[in-house]
């Protein structure tokens, strides 16, 4: 792995949070991600399982992790390891020992593979619940089957007699509250997208293609050991912008027109995710001021409001209505156009149509809790925007927050947004 070693007092942290929830005399098992195939004999870069590395920190194909609770809520702890040989070692490169393993993971035992069901019909015998991990996302759409779905079915059809929980929604409750370790990663993830951003800074000129302006984030972003972008990068010039998920990236950015950068550094598994909006010849334009002012102003306002206690559909209506009035103020609606619209369909859908924040942590839109309050630990992305297809104009703004109780913490404080800083920075 590119990222430096994590200390496992985290991991030894976090299972120890998991366990606590569990009921007694279960088992809980999480399994990696596969390998995804592409053609011939290709295959995806790796990615592990979220919840799998949360717990664990091990970040290896074939691993599986199981966690033991007995009658009187006594815990016990496993890990189950691809076997290495040579023959691996010299194609795949060296695999994880027992020894490293353990230093990664802090968990004591370790066991290869081919030992797995057999130890699991032991551990499941005695146990009257068993949690299985699946991923639960509001978001999610994949038809893929995935190694927890296999799994899922052979252990039903080995074990049908056990009483089945999903662990999702304990994951969900963990995950969505950092600790300092977790903070310090997602930190150093914002701290290598202000060097990619930059870094292109200098870089942006009329002529200059969309994929080249991707080409100068990567390469900043992996010579600081990052393995890539957290998510795929939108560079969208022009009216491009106005497609929220525009990821051609081919275009050539024009003289006159804001391209708008929504791309964020991974470390160490950890996302950042951040979208600023950049004038092409250096300077904005009053009409591209105006706009990019109202959406400055939303963020700032809007950061403030994520607060402990608040919920999170409350705070989204609150910024529908802080938007309208700059709306109103840009001549893009009227009071009227307010007063005709429906509550699922406010006036300011037309022109800012996705929501304001979202989770943040091992995934881009992380998992949390929709309808809890806000507490002290959660992270959350901020990002209106304002989209124009007829001006051929599209501007949002997006920092990571930090919900702590003494106020908010902009993980990306440092990275340049006013409209003075940018021009001063690329003139």
């Amino acid at each position: 792995m590119k990222y430096l070693s994590i200390e496992n007092s985290l991991f030894v942290k976090n299972r120890s949070l998991f366990t606590k929830h569990l009921k007694a005399n279960s088992v809980a098992i999480f399994n990696s991600n596969d390998i995804m195939p592409t053609n011939a004999d290709g295959t995806m870069p790796f990615r592990q399982n979220n919840d799998l590395f949360w717990l664990t920190g091990i970040d290896q194909e074939e691993s599986t992790f199981v966690i033991v609770v007995d009658k009187q809520n006594r815990s016990k702890e496993f890990l189950f390891l691809k076997e290495t040989n040579d023959y691996i070692a010299i194609w795949e490169g060296e695999k994880l020992t027992k020894e490293a393993a353990f230093v990664v993971s802090g968990i004591e035992q370790v066991f290869w593979n081919k030992t797995l069901e057999k130890t699991l019909a032991k551990i499941i015998k005695k146990a009257k619940y068993v949690y299985l991990n699946k991923n639960q996302h509001s978001r999610s759409t994949s038809n893929v089957e995935t190694r927890d779905d296999r799994f899922k079915k052979w252990c039903k059809k080995q074990y049908s007699v056990k009483t089945y929980l999903c662990s999702a929604p304990i994951m969900h409750l963990l995950r969505s509250i950092k600790s300092n370790p977790e903070i310090n990663l997602i930190k150093e993830a914002c701290r290598i997208t202000e060097l990619g951003f930059r870094r292109v800074l200098g870089f942006i000129k009329p002529g200059i293609k969309e994929y080249e302006i991707e080409a100068e984030l990567i390469h900043e972003f992996i010579r600081n050991r990052s393995k890539g972008f957290a998510y795929e990068p939108i560079i969208a010039s022009g009216k491009n912008a106005c497609v929220l998920h525009y990821t051609n990236n081919n275009a050539t950015c024009k003289k006159n027109e804001v391209v708008l950068l929504d791309a964020g550094a991974e470390y160490a598994n950890y996302a950042s995710d951040m979208t600023r909006c950049i004038p092409v010849n250096g300077k904005f334009s009053l009409r591209q001021k105006k706009i990019y002012s109202a959406v400055l102003d939303i963020m700032n306002q809007a950061i403030q409001m994520l607060k402990p206690g608040v919920l999170l559909k409350e705070y989204h209506s609150e910024v529908g209505n802080l938007m309208e009035k700059h709306l109103i103020n840009l001549g893009l609606i009227s009071t009227s156009d307010i007063k005709k619209a429906s509550k699922k369909n406010p006036a300011y859908k037309k022109f800012f149509m996705h929501g304001t924040s979202h989770f943040l942590g091992l995934d881009v839109h992380d998992v949390g809790l929709w309808e809890e309050p806000i507490k002290e630990g959660m992270v959350f992305t901020c990002e209106p925007g304002i989209y124009i297809p007829k001006e051929g104009l599209g501007v949002r703004l997006e920092n990571d927050i930090l919900v702590t109780n003494k106020g908010v913490e902009d993980l990306m404080k440092n990275i340049p947004v006013e409209i003075n800083e940018i021009e001063d920075l690329m003139n």
